[in-house]
């Protein structure tokens, strides 16, 4: 089982720490919150990015996307094309986007939304080599509405490289099954996002087995699969949450606990 984890977790923390948390913890992947505030954004000059690039080589990680926070259906320009570059300077695998359609109903459209049409033309802008990845997030958040969008991509954008990132527990807070997400999602499918959520408040993020994500279903729908498992801890934007490193090590207790079951 390949896990990561993301920066969002341990969101300011320096890259050593973040180096010795992935030691620590046997983990092989990172994804890198892009940030001002964080040792990974757009701003950083070609040799930080050369050194960003080489100290993660050589601790043996591999960079599953740089996350950024540009929203692909926004009417205002979008600074997509920064975090391409970045990307591939840093050899992440590609970068996280959102949907964050506002004018639509982020479930599938005979015709697109105007927004969909403009992260059409985004993606169809990049370069053929960048990997744009969507997360199933805000407006696009089960795997049906990332799905028809995929579809779309499909149809007009000949040759388009978008893959998508599964947040398992935004698709299951839609109702949605991680079987059934999981066959919406798989000709896209990049690698899955996890943590554990309580549906009885609102879905909130809670203390790793704490909550009640179906996590034995998701990795029974998986088994067989070599898709990567990223735990996306929102602690930066959830206090009261346990520290990454003391998240780590429950996650792994929870997935090997789950196969078991």
């Amino acid at each position: 089982m390949n896990l990561a984890f993301s920066t969002l977790g341990c969101a300011g923390d320096p890259l050593d720490a973040v180096l010795e948390l992935a030691k620590s913890n046997d983990i092989r992947g990172l994804e890198l919150r892009a940030a001002d505030d964080e040792f990974t954004s757009v701003r950083l000059t070609a040799a930080e990015r050369r050194e960003l690039r080489q100290r993660i080589e050589d601790a043996g990680l591999e960079i599953l996307a740089v996350n950024s926070y540009v929203h692909l259906c926004g009417i205002e320009e979008q600074p997509l094309d920064a975090h391409l570059e970045l990307a591939a300077d840093l050899g992440a695998r590609g970068v996280r986007v959102f949907m964050r359609d506002d004018a639509g109903d982020g479930q599938g459209h005979d015709s697109p939304s105007p927004g969909e049409l403009r992260a059409m033309d985004r993606v169809a802008r990049a370069p053929k080599d960048a990997r744009i990845l969507l997360e199933t997030h805000d407006t696009h958040s089960s795997g049906a509405s990332i799905a028809a969008f995929c579809e779309l991509l499909d149809r007009e954008v000949p040759n388009h490289n978008a893959k998508v990132i599964w947040d398992a527990a935004h698709t299951w807070r839609t109702g949605e099954r991680p079987a059934e997400s999981l066959d919406l999602l798989r000709p896209w499918l990049d690698f899955v996002q996890i943590k554990d959520s309580d549906s009885t408040q609102a879905f909130k993020p809670v203390r790793i087995g704490a909550g009640d994500y179906p996590i034995a279903e998701l990795l029974t729908a998986l088994a067989g699969t070599e898709y990567w498992l990223s735990l996306e801890w929102e602690r930066k934007w959830h206090a009261e949450l346990p520290p990454l490193d003391e998240a780590l090590v429950a996650t792994r207790a929870w997935l090997e606990q789950s196969a078991t079951d």
